[in-house]
């Protein structure tokens, strides 16, 4: 799968989580879902992500999630929807695996 064809799909499945998210009760606030190089490099030098995030290539996306209008800073308030993501497809990661429970991606060029 050319990368391209790896972010269509990324974005198809992207529209599939947020209207999960809605029927399991969420309300969702969007960040990064694309990211500049440069803007990268920094938020790595400040501790903040990595200088190569997937944000790059257009294969990650962070959600800001609510429940109840209470935004959910840990993985608990993602576990469910995170677990849900892993099993929509064989790239599909999440964050919370890695300590960072609002970043949904697809794996490429072995970053998660």
């Amino acid at each position: 799968m050319t990368l391209r064809q790896k972010q269509s799909c990324f974005a198809y499945h992207v529209g599939r989580l947020l209207l999960k998210a809605y029927s399991m009760g969420y309300e969702i606030t969007l960040g990064e879902a694309s990211r500049p190089k440069i803007t990268a490099e920094y938020y790595a030098k400040m501790g903040i992500g990595i200088p190569n995030s997937l944000h790059i290539s257009r294969l990650a996306i962070d959600l800001n999630l609510f429940i109840e209008g209470k935004y959910q800073r840990g993985s608990k308030g993602h576990d469910k929807l995170g677990e849900w993501w892993k099993k929509q497809h064989e790239l599909a990661r999440w964050g919370g695996d890695f300590g960072d429970p609002n970043h949904y991606s697809f794996a490429h060029n072995g970053k998660a």
